[in-house]
Formats: C-alpha cells, sequence, structure tokens
C-alpha cells in the first residue's frame, strides 16, 4: 500500500480535490437519506444504522470507501442546523464562507502554542482579537472554545486579580457553567439571586452586595439559554460600581448583537465590563468553536503566563519571538480566528446587520403565529430570537411528550425551558434562510400531535 498522501504542501490541494469530491457525495445523499431535521426512529435507530456503517473499527486490510460511508452515516443521522424546522438550541448553520476557511485551517493545520508553529495565524489571531475587542469597549480577546471556557477564563482573572475569597454573585438566569466555574476554582458557593421576571433585577443586586462579604464578582447575562432575555446592564454596571464590584457579562448569545449598526443598542453597558463572553457559532453563523473572552485590562492576561522553554525560551522571546502561551489555558490550539476574520470581511458590518435582522424578524414573526393562535400560548415577546410556547391548557408531561414525539419522528426539533414553573417549547431561530410557511409548519406539527 502507498503512503497515503497529506492534505498541505505542495501536492495537498491535488490530493483534497476527489476527497472534497467524495464528501459532497456523501453528505448531499447523506441528507436526502435522512430526509427532515433529525433522524426518525430515536437513538437505537441511529446507533444501528453508525453501527452498521462503522463495522470494525482497525481491520487488517484498510478501506478506501470508509469515508464517503461515514461522512454518509454522519449526515443521514445528523441534526441539521440548516433545516428550519431543527430549532432547539444556539446551534447555528455555519456559512460555505465559514466552513471553507474552516478547511484551509485543518489543512495548514497551524497549533498556536509557538510563532514557529503558526508564524501567520498568531498575527492574524493578535489583530482580530484586538479589533473585535474594541468593537464592544473593550482592548483585547482571548480565543476560547465557547461560553463555558469563556466564563471559566473570566472567573479565573478576577480570581487571580482578586484573591481565592472573592464570591461570584448572579441571577438564577445565569448559564451554569458560572457556579460550576466558581466549583472548579475553588471559590465561596455562588451568591444566586432569583430572577422570577427572567432577568437578574439591580435593587436584589443592590442588597446582596451590601448583605455579602465581598470582593465579589457579579456575571450579568446578555442573552438567557432559555429565553434570550438581556439583563439591565447599565443598572447592574452602576451597582456594581458604586460597590466597587468586579463586572463579568455572559454575552455568548446576545453580544454578536454589538457588531451590528442596527441593533447594538440593546448591549448598551456592555463597555463597563472587566470581561465579556462572546460565541460566534451562535450568532455569527460560524462552525463550532468560535468563541472569546474580551477583556478590559490585558494586563490581567499574565496571570495565564507559563514558560516552557521548547515553545517561549527567553532568549527566543528577547530577540522578538512573540510569547503565545498567555493566550491560553490550552497549549495546542487551532487557528479558529481564520474563519471569523473570513466571515466578517466578507459580509461587513452591513452584511452582518442584515442577517441579524433576518432571524429577529423570524422570531417576532413566529411569536405573532402563536398570539393569533387560538390554541397555543406565547411567553412573552422575543428579545432575540427565541420563541417560547405551548399548547394551551396543557400539562407539562404533554408539552414534554410533544417534544419527543417530532424529536423521535424526525419531523421537528425543538427545545424546552422551564419559567414561570411552567415547561415551554423553544424555538431558537438561527437560520436567515428560513420563510414564514416554515414557521406555521412548524406551529401545524406541533398542533398535530397535542392532544384534542
Amino acid at each position: 500500500m502507498s503512503t497515503p498522501p497529506l492534505a498541505s504542501g505542495p501536492h495537498g490541494p491535488d490530493a483534497l480535490r476527489p476527497l472534497l469530491d467524495t464528501v459532497l457525495d456523501a453528505l448531499t445523499t447523506g441528507t436526502h437519506a435522512r430526509g427532515g431535521p433529525l433522524p426518525a426512529g430515536g437513538p437505537e435507530t441511529v446507533t444501528t444504522r453508525i453501527t452498521q456503517a462503522l463495522g470494525e473499527l482497525l481491520p487488517d486490510q484498510g478501506d478506501p470507501d470508509a469515508l464517503r460511508t461515514l461522512v454518509h452515516a454522519l449526515a443521514e443521522g445528523a441534526a441539521d442546523p440548516a433545516h428550519p424546522l431543527c430549532a432547539a438550541h444556539l446551534h447555528c448553520p455555519p456559512l460555505a464562507v465559514a466552513t471553507a476557511a474552516d478547511l484551509a485551517a485543518a489543512a495548514l493545520n497551524p497549533s498556536l502554542d509557538s510563532w514557529d508553529q503558526a508564524p501567520a495565524a498568531s498575527a492574524l489571531e493578535t489583530q482580530v482579537t484586538r479589533a473585535l475587542a474594541h468593537e464592544i469597549g473593550l482592548t483585547d480577546a482571548l480565543i476560547t472554545t465557547g461560553g463555558t471556557e469563556s466564563n471559566q477564563l473570566a472567573l479565573l482573572l478576577a480570581r487571580e486579580t482578586h484573591n481565592a475569597t472573592l464570591r461570584l454573585v448572579c441571577g438564577a438566569n445565569a448559564h451554569h457553567s458560572l457556579p460550576r466555574a466558581a466549583w472548579l476554582l475553588g471559590l465561596p458557593d455562588p451568591v444566586i439571586l432569583p430572577t422570577p421576571d427572567g432577568t437578574l433585577d439591580p435593587t436584589t443586586l443592590d442588597t446582596a452586595l451590601t448583605t455579602h462579604p465581598g470582593p465579589h464578582l457579579v456575571a450579568a447575562t446578555a442573552g438567557t439559554t432559555d429565553a434570550g432575555l438581556i439583563d439591565p446592564l447599565p443598572q447592574i454596571a452602576a451597582v456594581c460600581a458604586t460597590h466597587h464590584a468586579r463586572l463579568h457579562i455572559d454575552a455568548a448569545y446576545g453580544g454578536s448583537l454589538a457588531l451590528s449598526n442596527d441593533h447594538r443598542h440593546h448591549l448598551a453597558g456592555l463597555q463597563a465590563a472587566h470581561t465579556v463572553t462572546l460565541d460566534l457559532h451562535k450568532i455569527g453563523w460560524q462552525p463550532v468553536a468560535a468563541g472569546l473572552l474580551a477583556v478590559a485590562h490585558p494586563h490581567e492576561l499574565t496571570a495565564l503566563h507559563q514558560r516552557a522553554d521548547y515553545l517561549n525560551a527567553d532568549d527566543d522571546t528577547e530577540a522578538g519571538l512573540p510569547d503565545l502561551l498567555h493566550r491560553s489555558l490550552r497549549t495546542t490550539r487551532r487557528p479558529d480566528v481564520l474563519k471569523i476574520a473570513v466571515t466578517l470581511k466578507t459580509l461587513g458590518r452591513n452584511g452582518l446587520t442584515t442577517l441579524i435582522d433576518q432571524i429577529c424578524a423570524h422570531a417576532h414573526h413566529l411569536a405573532t403565529l402563536v398570539q393569533n393562535h387560538p390554541r397555543l400560548e406565547l411567553y412573552r415577546e422575543p428579545t432575540l430570537t427565541t420563541v417560547l410556547f405551548r399548547p394551551t391548557g396543557a400539562d407539562d408531561t404533554t408539552v414534554a411528550a410533544i417534544r419527543r414525539t417530532l424529536l423521535h419522528n424526525g419531523r421537528a426539533v425543538l427545545g424546552r425551558a422551564r419559567l414561570d414553573d411552567r415547561l415551554w417549547l423553544k424555538a431558537t431561530l438561527l437560520n436567515p434562510h428560513t420563510r414564514p410557511d416554515d414557521l406555521a409548519h412548524l406551529l401545524e406539527l406541533v398542533e398535530g400531535h397535542t392532544p384534542a
């Protein structure tokens, strides 16, 4: 058997071209075989198909058709975020241009743990992260794997800047990664405040900061996972300033609106934060992963600094080779910045604004359809692109069963959220290609599985 070709180098493109044709054909046939947003039949059916496609993982003789077989199986068994009825989670359909950029990153395979492994990628990351941080009024940013890593880094920088007695204060609406990060970092038990209206109340926060000993790290949310709500950021920032509390804003969902001409007003107060979580594989249409943590004070990043002679020897650094080990807790890192840079430069601010306009319009249209429907109930008008609704008069068991039935038959992918002590169906609309007819069909499917 000849030596398999490589993806990069002078012969890499020629080796990739026929393989790309194989992948694209398998994606097409797999998608057609699935026939909907999710494979029908539930977990057992999907597992059986994958088991059959995989066969023996490491046979004595290799299978030249393995790429086609497994890509087809993955596509047939995928939850396709590009399908208009796949609307459960903050799981966006990636743009073609971003996916193409990701292919280039995979083929070149830079590793951003030392300059000599990623000369151009490290320069691109430095410039793009600073530019994105400036867009939201901060100074620098780190590339992360998403909101969870960004939130953990935010708490770590806060702990190292203050001390290990730092106490997290957040609302019950905060992402689960925040209290978990406090636990991982050995911080005191967080103060989690009730959010009966879905957002963190500044008066409740003021009382908590007065009652509980500091120092405090307040975590506000710009785009809650359950309902897409935005905490009152300017008022929260003012309370933090009064109490000399550090402010972190988890804007993993809503932060991309800061890049839009028409929507950035929703994020007033973002620039008052010490750290901000952003996530462009939500609103940003990037392949996973594309997270960032923006910081107001770059000197705090020295807390991440490590020295490894084979990666950032002192004499190399003094000679002008950039030191990358203070840019992440990870060592090996792929150049996720490339797809972000390509997307933003390709779309421009106006193009990004247009896409955000479209998904926000879809959410308001769906909310109107629910309001006008005689047998459906709307939780509230959407703030971002999340719409919560349920059949009128149905109990929680029925609501859960409707969702699982749609999942099992592969017809629609809806999420779930518990608010006001009731279970709601959740549609998170991130697909700009969704049409009004798709949304009407989604409600027809829900009604069709609702007991009379």
